[in-house]
């Protein structure tokens, strides 16, 4: 099933981070961002065994916990 042409284009805009890349982001453990993830509190995509997380989600999770702490 394929998505639609304009899908298509922003899925191509989006950048994926490796959970080792979001942990150095976030200054966490690796194991810390494989607990949100696995808990759903951060989006990701598997690929394969491993996992990719969109950029936009790691900046909107620290958004989200920034304003928790404020």
């Amino acid at each position: 099933m394929a998505g639609s042409p304009q899908s298509e284009g922003r899925l191509s805009e989006v950048k994926f981070l490796t959970v080792a890349e979001v942990a150095k982001v976030m200054r966490v453990s690796k194991m810390t961002v494989y607990r949100l993830v696995h808990s759903g509190e951060l989006s990701a995509v598997r690929v394969g065994r491993s996992f990719r997380v969109p950029e936009h989600a790691v900046h909107q999770y620290l958004r989200g916990a920034f304003r928790e702490t404020a």
